[in-house]
This record gives structure tokens, sequence and C-alpha cells, in this order.
């Protein structure tokens, strides 16, 4: 499936009937079992129905962060993004991908 970002934030965990999806390099994955961590009240619920990749990357859960943008990481952020992405490759399955 292909979801603009627009299509995406509709699946931040606000609405039970939906899914929880969270977007790594604009790969999106469905992160509805760890719904204790990414939806509502959770420690990482900032980063749902979004492009988390540069908060990811940074470490960061500020909102200004929390943006698909690469420009600018260093190669260690790289590095934790990557780190990141083969965690969720291996805990949640991919749903589709973010297009502009």
């Amino acid at each position: 499936m292909e979801f603009t970002a627009d299509q995406l934030i509709h699946y931040n965990g606000t609405d039970p009937s939906k899914p929880i999806y969270i977007a790594i390099k604009g790969r999106v994955f469905d992160v509805t079992a760890g719904k204790s961590f990414y939806g509502p009240g959770g420690s990482y619920a900032m980063f749902s129905g979004k492009d988390a990749s540069r908060a990811l990357a940074k470490m960061s859960k500020e909102d200004e962060d929390v943006s698909p943008s690469l420009d600018g990481l260093t190669e260690k952020e790289m590095g934790v993004l990557n780190d990141w992405e083969k965690k969720f490759e291996a805990k949640y399955p991919i749903v589709g991908r973010v297009v502009s």
C-alpha cells in the first residue's frame, strides 16, 4: 500500500479501529502489537502515524525531529537509524511505503 503523509497520520493510534503505523526511511511498519509503546499515552506515541526517521536517528522525542528528512545527519546517526530499521524489520510487518 502507498500512503501520503496526510493519510499516514490517520494511523496514529487515536482510532482504536485502525492499526498503528510508523514509517522509517519511507517504509511503513504496522506497530499495533507494540501499542503500549506507540499508542496514545505510550512512550513513543509521538512517532505514530508519521515517518520518524530523523527522530530515531537522533534518539530524539522532539516534535521538530519527527520527520522523514535525513539531511545533515552524521554517519553515527545514520548507523543508529539503520539499527532501528533492523529492529523494526525483525519485529513488525511492513505494510507499505510513504509517497509524496
